[in-house]
């Protein structure tokens, strides 16, 4: 066990330096299209969903043959990929040459390494945790998740006030430098490698779709991400642009309700122990689906940040119970020679509807209105949890 906590402490540490940097340049594209490049709604919502929707079909053609390869080098490749793509942004706009169409080339690399990313890490945390840790060490994994989001907006929005546009994408390239290294010093017997066929990606999608409960999770889980990515341009361009927010108030309004996902990853598994792992799914699902509606009524000034703050903070509090209980089960419910290409194929779906939600709804805010358009989104979740209710998660 010693071992195994030696090798998964490099995991966490590379996990952590990567997601602090994530999040120090969270919004940074969507800061750089309205303050710098003096984009519109209709331009930040093709760039949210550009680079996604071209990253899913680099993707696909990578995804089958992670199965049959280490993960941990597929991991650190896919890091350094994301370093250099986004180093090339603070040096295009040094040099004056910074464009939209730059930004969605840098957001197409970055989104296929992401996929592949996720693909492998998933498999090879299976190999360096055992079974009966996996709620534990998701957990963690959350709990960094919801610690760097709380710090990294505020920091970066700071940073970008003080220093620039495009600093925190510099940090963020670094991050994933320092990942690689990270990575690197993880000594794991992986790996036995599985030599199913590669196949097509196809396999991963008929693989969660015979599986009733991967499929629930799986409608649920895309359907949300997807419907609340798409509306964060539009809450981008609504509180930057229209309600006259400064940088740092738009990072404070989305990293301190972060609080909420740090409580929340840390009570999942009190809440497992107590009440069960497929209660505590059903009902964090429930609840993470009411709170978006909200997100259409804020108005200029502090009552508007409160009101922001309020729903944000309500939300990532139910998503920080659901997010590792989620993972677990997801991990347990998959064999573990299919990881990689039923996680593939998860990703591309779960990016595919993010970008294709998020052009329908930069057109509808053109349309309706940027108010309607979140609202329309905000009554669409509260419909999610219908697929968790027939739901057997924690049963083997």
């Amino acid at each position: 066990m010693l071992g195994v906590d030696r090798r998964f402490r490099w995991l966490w540490a590379a996990y952590a330096v990567s997601t602090f940097g994530t999040w120090l340049g969270f919004g940074a594209f969507a800061l750089i299209a309205v303050l710098v490049l003096r984009a519109g709604p209709s331009e930040v919502a093709l760039l949210a969903a550009t680079g996604p929707a071209a990253g899913v079909l680099v993707a696909v053609l990578l995804g089958p043959s992670i199965e049959a390869r280490q993960k941990r080098p597929v991991m650190v490749t896919a890091d350094l990929v994301r370093c250099a793509a986004l180093a090339s942004v603070p040096a295009a706009y040094t040099l004056g040459w910074l464009t939209l169409p730059h930004l969605v080339a840098v957001s197409i690399v970055t989104a296929a390494a992401d996929i592949a990313f996720k693909a492998a890490s998933g498999a090879f945390l299976r190999s360096l945790v055992p079974r009966d840790a996996l709620l534990a060490a998701s957990g963690r994994l959350e709990a960094t998740t919801w610690a760097a989001t709380l710090a990294g907006p505020p920091l970066g929005t700071a940073a970008i006030g003080l220093l620039g546009p495009v600093v925190t994408v510099a940090a963020d390239a670094v991050s994933y430098l320092l990942s690689a290294l990270g990575l690197r010093a993880v000594r794991s017997a992986e790996e036995v490698v599985q030599r199913h066929p590669a196949g097509s990606l196809g396999e991963g999608w008929r693989y969660i779709l015979r599986h009733r409960d991967l499929r629930l999770l799986f409608a649920n889980t895309v359907a949300v991400n997807g419907l609340i990515m798409a509306t964060s341009p539009l809450l981008a361009v609504l509180l930057l642009g229209r309600l006259g927010f400064a940088p740092w108030q738009y990072g404070l309004a989305f990293g301190a309700p972060c609080l909420g996902g740090l409580l929340g990853s840390r009570l999942a598994p009190r809440l497992v122990a107590r009440f069960g792992r497929g209660r505590v799914l059903r009902t964090a699902g429930v609840l993470r689906a009411c709170w978006s509606l909200g997100l259409a009524f804020p108005g200029p000034g502090a009552g508007g940040l409160v009101l922001v703050l309020a729903v944000q903070f309500a939300l990532v509090t139910c998503m920080g119970v659901f997010n590792p209980v989620f993972a677990t089960e997801r991990l347990e419910r998959i064999a573990p020679d299919r990881i990689a290409r039923t996680l593939t194929a998860w990703s591309v779906s779960s990016s595919a509807a993010i970008a294709a939600l998020t052009l329908l709804w930069g057109r509808l805010a053109d349309v309706a209105g940027l108010r309607t358009a979140i609202a329309a989104a905000g009554m669409i979740l509260l419909a999610t949890p219908l697929f968790l209710v027939k739901l057997r998660a924690g049963e083997s």
